[in-house]
């Protein structure tokens, strides 16, 4: 879009007050950004605007023939796509250039378009519009996330692999309780995802400007019209909230965190050195120019979605740092917001994909873990159980043990009764003697992990426990996206049908009627 003849901007009567219009370097920048993105909001605001006038008529504010000239030319132009639409950056935003394209049309209906609302009600409902609709999308495609996190847990309770903390081997565990301490993030991502679903899915519609209107204006109306769950009260507040899309960013950014903790686990765990899982070669990417290599572009990709809107989290917050009542918030929000939302949303699918089609290196995870030191803890438990021992003697006692089996290159499953007593000799001035039995159990990385059988545990039954509570939630979280995604949508269409029938009726189909006004 480029700068264009500003005869539109004089024809809307937009220079009344200004004896200029505007500089071609402001609309090269400002008001270019926002047409462009307020592109975005197309479809929403068209809804809107459908609405604004529905609810003048029936509260007598647009003679009822001026208001049915207005609704078809608003109804035409609901059916037609953004892309054939030339919108000009000099009207300087997208309700003003939708005013301009109704009043080349129909000038003396498009007057009533503005009347008891501002510029930034249209748009802030447009805005609210189209975020609910991305946040029940993205939630959508978190069910589906966290299905296929489950999925793999259930079909891996059995499989024993090394835990890590500090990239340094902890306990054994199994990557079925692995990925549930994923699947319980992503569900707490849901839970804040609907919660800022409530709070965006309320009208601001009807606020007049700042304070309320003259005008007999029905906000409950517009609410119900428009599919909203409640309305703002505050009309201030309804125009100029800056915490929703700070709100909005916050919950994208946890659950994107979320998500990429995963993928950074999967990126190390793809490599040779560790090789304990594949991608399927379709979430791969080969090089240009090393024939053996196969790059987890995938997860990368995770990686940099996270790192981005962790920009946007912080650029949300400042452009909302404002004294109250400032544009700020608003002008940037209507694109950055529905972006970020869109980018998170196919985000997610990607990760659905990555998951569904990764396979797990079983073997060499379980020999990773009888190869290593990560039994010390249950080791020095047994001490402590058995033995007589303090813990704290027992650590001690069990670091000398590691210690020497580090040196002597053995894994820890191989440390025997003998081993045990020379170290309790050094550090405690006798030996402990434990049973061989006790001893093996200890290092068994299955009798480890069967022994965790409390609330959250690795152990079969608390696995079992967990996936079927999970599934629970999210068929949960799944149905609510369902039915609340066909109430918005009902009422969307309902509210195109009305506007379309009464846009259609003959001019004395409501009988006489003129204009009323408060006093």
């Amino acid at each position: 879009m480029g700068v264009r003849d500003t005869s539109a901007f004089g024809a809307l009567g937009l220079g009344a007050r200004l004896k200029e219009p505007p500089a071609p370097e402001l609309v090269r920048s400002a008001c270019r950004l926002e047409t462009g993105d307020s592109a975005i909001l197309w479809e929403e605001m068209s809804l809107a605007d459908l609405a604004h006038i529905v609810m003048l008529i029936e509260v007598h504010v647009v003679p009822e023939d001026i208001g049915r000239r207005l609704l078809g030319s608003l109804i035409e132009l609901h059916h037609t796509p953004v892309t054939d639409v030339d919108l000009d950056p000099v009207l300087g935003d997208l309700y003003s250039n939708r005013e301009s394209w109704v009043s080349r049309r129909d000038a003396a209906a498009a007057g009533w378009l503005s009347a008891g609302r501002a510029r930034r009600e249209a748009s802030t409902t447009a805005y609210r519009i189209a975020v609910r609709r991305r946040l029940l999308e993205l939630s959508g495609a978190m069910t589906l996330l966290v299905t296929a996190v489950l999925d793999q847990a259930e079909r891996h309770v059995d499989t024993v692999m090394p835990d890590y903390t500090y990239l340094q081997q902890a306990h054994p565990t199994t990557v079925g309780h692995y990925l549930m301490s994923f699947a319980y993030p992503m569900l707490r991502d849901l839970d804040r995802l609907q919660a800022c679903f409530a709070r965006t899915n309320a009208s601001p519609g009807g606020g007049g400007s700042t304070n309320g209107s003259r005008l007999p204006l029905d906000r409950a109306r517009l609410q119900e019209l428009l599919g909203f769950d409640s309305v703002i009260t505050n009309t201030r507040d309804a125009m100029w909230q800056a915490d929703g899309p700070i709100e909005v960013m916050a919950a994208v950014v946890a659950l994107l965190v979320n998500v990429d903790r995963l993928a950074e686990d999967l990126m190390i765990w793809a490599t040779q050195e560790f090789a304990f899982v594949d991608l399927a070669d379709r979430h791969a990417r080969a090089s240009v120019i090393m024939p053996h290599k196969k790059n987890p572009y995938s997860l990368a990709y995770v990686r940099g979605v996270a790192g981005v809107e962790i920009g946007r989290l912080a650029s949300m917050a400042n452009v909302g740092r404002t004294p109250s009542a400032q544009v700020d918030n608003r002008i940037f929000a209507y694109g950055e917001i529905p972006r970020a939302l869109d980018t998170t949303i196919d985000t997610a699918r990607l990760m659905t994909g990555v998951l569904r089609g990764l396979s797990f290196n079983a073997e060499m995870m379980a020999q990773r873990t009888r190869d290593g030191h990560g039994q010390a803890t249950d080791l020095a438990e047994v001490m402590m159980l058995e033995g007589g021992l303090t813990y704290r003697d027992a650590h001690k006692v069990v670091g000398s043990v590691v210690r020497q089996a580090v040196e002597r290159g053995m894994p820890l499953r191989e440390v025997n009764a003998d081993l045990i007593d020379e170290a309790a000799r050094a550090i405690l001035g006798r030996p402990l003697v434990l049973s061989p039995d006790a001893v093996a159990n200890a290092v068994d990385p299955a009798a480890i992990v069967a022994s965790r059988a409390g609330t959250g545990g690795a152990a079969r039954a608390p696995m079992l426990d967990m996936i079927a509570e999970c599934r629970t939630r999210g068929r949960a979280a799944s149905e609510w996206c369902a039915s609340t995604g066909a109430m918005l949508t009902a009422a969307e269409e309902a509210l195109v049908k009305h506007a379309t029938a009464l846009a259609a009726l003959p001019p004395d189909a409501g009988g006489s009627h003129t204009t009323t006004r408060r006093p």
